[in-house]
């Protein structure tokens, strides 16, 4: 019981953080598709600016696994415009698509990019877009393009536009630097939210994407706290006495449900943000924590060993009857729902190893998806496809990801070393809507 409430609440040590984060494919989808993204002309004078857009499209679609990219120097051809395309050139090559494009000023600092999608064996134009960005927006703008065209060829819409926050930490036990930071889905614009010398932990996205709810330590005691994003205001919301932690966001963003101990036993607790009404949802003399809403804002699941050992259950958040939701195994344990409510990722222990789970609610099996010995933090890309969490390799943190059928596999590490935990995806927000 100690051990399981220790591991909830203090997680795994963590040591030095710095640098961005790096990505690779460790291990891609069989039969990915075929495409040449060609690299996109500058019509205007001067250098042009300073981000190689077709780059980092190539790049998101190479790292989601289910593309191929043809290199640039195997091209026969760099059209900029469908009219330049001959479509025998990558025929020959074996592309089954081509996206080509172009940059052009747009006033001060701004610029219009084009672009214009293929499928090579028809002949045909599958997509066709002129975007306005400026110099400070054009890596999220190419991010947006690598959204619309993963889109159009999988069917499922893209995440490369939105962002990952995490924990990291610098130093040894009792002295360390911990900083809570976010970054682009692909590592890059990595940012400080929080720095502190005690412990952070457990971030939490508001639906919106503009505010991370966490528990700091600060004072040596933990409570939890509500930071915006952008402008750095931040507000305690809970400190009551005892355990406050694990906070998790309400799909409307009006409320968080929290564990809390200041009755006892941990139980699970929702505080309404507006009201500052919290009302009890668990009580129980085991340790219920963990919680994780339901898409649809009506049930949450949460972590508890009310029947000996670590598993997963649910309760309707207004409150009610409580049941299980897991049965394979001996530990299930830190649950995040899927998007579309049909599946539940977690921690599971298989032999003397923790992987990332998934459990179908529809056919109630649980499928193994990660291969690390110490694999947590589980948390769905808000399209359903990948499922980020953090693992151990060579004694340090690092975080990885893998898509929900197990085929592709991404290793996310820090440049120059050091341990990074806890991350949690961003929902998709205003700036990175389908019309946009």
């Amino acid at each position: 019981m100690k051990q399981f409430l220790a591991f909830l609440l203090i997680g795994v040590m963590q040591s030095q953080a710095w640098g961005a984060l790096t990505i690779e494919i460790t291990e891609g989808a069989a039969g990915a598709l075929p495409i040449a993204v060609v690299p996109f002309a500058f019509q205007g004078g001067g250098s042009g600016p300073g981000e190689d857009v077709a780059q980092v499209i190539s790049d998101d679609l190479a790292r989601s696994g289910r593309f191929k990219v043809l290199p640039r120097e195997d091209m026969l051809a760099r059209p900029s415009n469908g009219s330049d395309v001959v479509f025998r050139d990558w025929k020959v090559l074996g592309m089954e698509n081509l996206l080509v494009g172009s940059v052009q000023p747009n006033g001060t600092g701004a610029y219009l990019i084009r672009f214009q999608l293929f499928d090579v064996f028809k002949g045909a134009q599958l997509a066709a877009f002129s975007i306005p960005t400026t110099e400070r927006d054009l890596r999220i703008t190419a991010h947006r393009i690598a959204d619309i065209v993963f889109e159009k060829l999988t069917g499922q819409r893209g995440a490369f536009a939105t962002r990952i926050a995490y924990v990291t930490a610098m130093g040894v036990a009792g002295a360390q630097q911990v900083a809570l930071k976010i970054a682009d889905a692909d590592g890059y614009n990595a940012q400080t939210i929080v720095n502190s010398a005690d412990p952070l932990m457990s971030p939490s996205w508001s639906p919106d994407g503009r505010k991370l709810a966490y528990v700091s330590f600060e004072r040596g005691k933990p409570a939890i706290y509500v930071q915006e994003v952008f402008t750095g205001v931040r507000y305690k919301v809970a400190a009551y006495p005892g355990i406050n932690g694990a906070p998790a966001w309400s799909p409307d963003g009006r409320r968080l449900a929290l564990t809390l101990s200041k009755d006892g036993n941990p139980d699970i607790y929702v505080l309404d943000l507006n009201t500052k009404v919290l009302q009890r949802l668990t009580d129980h003399y085991a340790i219920d924590t963990e919680p994780a809403w339901s898409p649809d804002g009506r049930a949450i699941a949460f972590t508890s060993d009310r029947g000996g050992k670590p598993q997963i259950y649910e309760v309707q958040s207004t409150g009610g009857r409580v049941r299980r939701l897991t049965f394979e195994g001996t530990y299930n344990a830190r649950a995040s729902y899927s998007p579309d409510g049909k599946s539940l990722a977690l921690v599971t222990r298989v032999g003397a190893d923790y992987r990332i789970g998934l459990l179908n609610f529809n056919t109630g099996s649980l499928s193994i998806l990660s291969r690390g010995h110490l694999d947590e933090s589980p948390s769905f890309a808000p399209n359903g496809g990948v499922i980020i969490y953090a693992t151990k390799s060579s004694g340090k943190g690092e975080l990885a990801a893998v898509s929900v059928d197990g085929r592709v596999h991404q290793r996310l590490a820090l440049q120059g070393g050091g341990d990074i935990r806890e991350p949690v995806w961003s929902p998709y927000t205003d700036s990175n809507r389908r019309d946009k």
